[in-house]
C-alpha cells in the first residue's frame, strides 16, 4: 500500500508539472515572432539562419504594454509584406491584433493595434476574397467564429457576421480549394480537429460528416498556420501540445477533400519546426509561408 502511494504521488507531481509548464508557456513573455526561409518548391524545409531572428518582439509594440507576440499570419499585397499577428496586451490580459510591415519580408517595422475587442482576440487568419481582405480571428472566449473585413486594408477592420456558435473554436483557419471553402477549428484542449465547408466564406457552414477529423490527439489536432493550396496539393499544419503547448509543428498532405471524404497523411518522420536557437529554444507552434518564387518560400513562425 505504502509503494503504491508513494508512486501515486510521484505521478500526480509530475502531472502538475507538466500542467505548471504548460501554463507558463501559453501565458508566459517570451513568444516572438521570426522569418523562416525555403530554397525548394515545396513548403518544408525552413531554416532561420542568416537572419536576425527574432524579426518582432513585444519590445517593438509600441502602442500597448505587451506580455507577448505571437501567431503570426504572412500577407503579400502591391510587392509590401504584412505580418498580423496577436498582441497580448499586458494592461487587459487579452489578447488584440497588430500589425508590421516589410518591404523584403526581412526587416519589419511595428505600425499598431488594428484591431481592439473587449474579449481576446489571436491567431488573425487573414485571407481575400472578392478582391477584399477578411480575417477569422480567435475569439474562443465568446464560444463563436466571427468574421471581420477589411474597410482600408491594412489599418481598419470591421465586423460582419458570426459564422458558428456555441463551442470553444480555436485557431480557426479558412482556405479555398475546388471551388468551395473550408475551415479547420481545433478546441482548448488541443486534441480535437473539427471541418466546415462552404460555397463562400459567409456562409451558411456545413460540418463535414468526417468531422472530428482528429479526436483525442493532442499531438496533431490543434491548426499551427495556414493551409497551403499549391500545384494542386493541399497543406495542412498541426501544433504538436504534447506533453506541453506548442512545442514544433507537424505538416501534413491533404490526399483527398470533398464534401463526403478527407483522408491527410504526415510529411516526414521529422517536424517542420522545432525550436534551437536562443530565441525559440522551448518550442515552436506556428507558421504561414508565403511562396516567393518556383523555388523560395518565406514563412512567418513563432518561438518560445
Amino acid at each position: 500500500m505504502r509503494r503504491n502511494l508513494k508512486l501515486l504521488s510521484v505521478v500526480i507531481l509530475v502531472g502538475i508539472g507538466i500542467l505548471l509548464y504548460h501554463r507558463l508557456v501559453k501565458t508566459g513573455s517570451e513568444w516572438s515572432i521570426g522569418i523562416y526561409i525555403s530554397s525548394s518548391h515545396e513548403p518544408f524545409n525552413f531554416i532561420g539562419e542568416n537572419i536576425n531572428n527574432p524579426v518582432l518582439t513585444k519590445a517593438d509594440v509600441t502602442d500597448v504594454q505587451v506580455k507577448f507576440v505571437a501567431d503570426p499570419f504572412l500577407i503579400h499585397e502591391n510587392e509590401t509584406f504584412y505580418i498580423f499577428f496577436e498582441v497580448f496586451n499586458a494592461r487587459t490580459n487579452q489578447g488584440d491584433i497588430g500589425l508590421a510591415i516589410s518591404n523584403d519580408g526581412i526587416d519589419w517595422s511595428y505600425k499598431q493595434i488594428i484591431l481592439d475587442e473587449p474579449f481576446h482576440l489571436a491567431y488573425p487568419c487573414v485571407f481575400k476574397w472578392n478582391n477584399d481582405y477578411y480575417m477569422i480571428p480567435d475569439t474562443y472566449t465568446t464560444k463563436t467564429i466571427k468574421l471581420y473585413k477589411a474597410n482600408d486594408f491594412p489599418h481598419s477592420w470591421s465586423f460582419v457576421k458570426i459564422l458558428l456558435e456555441e463551442r470553444d473554436f480555436v485557431d480557426n483557419t479558412i482556405f479555398h480549394y475546388d471551388n468551395m471553402w473550408w475551415l479547420f477549428t481545433g478546441t482548448i484542449d488541443n486534441d480535437m480537429l473539427y471541418l466546415f465547408y462552404s460555397d463562400t466564406p459567409l456562409g451558411p457552414w456545413t460540418e463535414h460528416p468526417q468531422s472530428p477529423i482528429i479526436e483525442g490527439d493532442a499531438n496533431i489536432a490543434r491548426p499551427g498556420g495556414n493551409v497551403i493550396v499549391f500545384d494542386d496539393r493541399i497543406i495542412r499544419y498541426a501544433q504538436d501540445d504534447d506533453p506541453y503547448y506548442g512545442n514544433q509543428v507537424w505538416a501534413f498532405e491533404i490526399t483527398s477533400l470533398t464534401t463526403e471524404s478527407y483522408e491527410e497523411q504526415r510529411i516526414g518522420s521529422k517536424p517542420i519546426l522545432k525550436g534551437y536557437d536562443n530565441w525559440n529554444a522551448n518550442g515552436m507552434h506556428h507558421i504561414s509561408p508565403y511562396r516567393v518564387s518556383e523555388n523560395r518560400w518565406i514563412a512567418s513562425v513563432d518561438g518560445y
